[in-house]
């Protein structure tokens, strides 16, 4: 299944019978079948009509609109799984201390030992800076085992003294001229930051539309609390996932695959230039299909645990009652 971006103004998208045609000031370039597309993301200042949203809806072809600089995305994902049976089962998770205790610990534990892994393969190509990594693999995993401890109201302050000590270390590898001296964003100031929210905020509406696909409700999350306009669910499910995307951010810089030359400083936000975007959107799709089939395969173990913890309000199916519709 294919993702199309779309960076140009200039460009219109058409309903064509089972294909969506995409010309360019006016004159056809090409079509992409249905059946090989799965979503459309569009990150310049393009018009769309009420015809083609409907019909991208109707096919399940999600779309996602980006802004140029970091802020809300608007996105049209289709209708939900049908069986709200699993959603009644997270409402009553959600209500469980003992399960969101349990699920926050896990989750910190799987995302903090992400970190201390990424950081070792750092570590086999950047020997001069062995001692540092070293350092804070060795202060992560100590904050990884004390999760198992911790109070759920408190894991957040783990999470946050181990991003101190992540970031600090993932800065060290860059090149000076990067200016990464740590996270940043709203608007990401450096190029590298530019990248790492770019790269979140994709992941993060694929876990939307993974979790949605699976009939469980995205806004509702057992270790980021609900929040307004936030889809909590989906925040938790990308933690585990984030130091990946910070390795194969690192990587395209190591590489020179992107450059200081592809970004552009804009009223103090740093902004991929238009040869960055498509350098970065023609990379990334092949790491956005891994992330894709994990947080699909993490979505059916999410279910799985709501069958076996709360088996009353979640029919297996195939186990329908039958004679429910007179």
């Amino acid at each position: 299944m294919a993702t199309l971006y779309v960076d140009r103004g200039s460009v219109e998208l058409r309903p064509q019978g089972r294909a969506l045609g995409i010309y360019e000031d006016r004159r056809y370039c090409r079509s992409i079948p249905l059946n090989l597309l799965e979503r459309v993301v569009i990150t310049a200042p393009l018009t769309l009509t009420t015809g083609l949203i409907s019909w991208l809806a109707r096919h399940g072809v999600a779309l996602v609109i980006l802004g140029r600089s970091e802020g809300r995305a608007a996105f049209l994902l289709g209708g939900p799984m049908g069986d709200a049976t699993r959603r009644l089962a997270q409402y009553q998770a959600y209500l469980s201390e003992q399960w969101r205790r349990r699920w926050s610990a896990r989750l910190l534990r799987s995302k903090l030992a992400a970190q201390a892994r990424t950081l070792r393969r750092l570590m086999r190509t950047q020997p001069d800076r062995r001692a540092t990594l070293a350092s804070s693999i060795e202060q992560i995993l100590r904050l990884a085992h004390a999760a198992g401890e911790t109070e759920r109201a408190a894991l957040m302050g783990l999470e946050g003294a181990a991003a101190s000590v992540y970031f600090r270390a993932l800065a060290a590898v860059f090149p000076p001229a990067l200016e990464f001296r740590g996270r940043n964003r709203r608007p990401p100031k450096d190029p590298v930051n530019a990248c790492l929210s770019l790269c979140y905020t994709l992941a993060h509406y694929d876990a939307v539309q993974a979790v949605q696909a699976v009939g469980l409700d995205p806004h509702l999350g057992f270790y980021h609390e609900p929040a307004w306009n936030r889809e909590s669910l989906a925040c938790d499910l990308i933690e585990p996932l984030r130091p990946r995307l910070d390795e194969w951010v690192w990587e395209m810089f190591r590489h020179r695959t992107l450059r200081r030359e592809h970004f552009r400083t804009v009223r103090g936000a740093c902004l991929l230039g238009k040869a960055g975007r498509r350098i970065f959107y023609e990379t990334h799709e092949a790491l956005a299909s891994r992330i894709r089939r994990r947080l699909r395969r993490m979505c059916r173990l999410v279910v799985r645990a709501l069958e076996a913890e709360f088996p009353d309000l979640t029919p297996k199916e195939g186990k329908r009652d039958e004679e429910s519709i007179p």
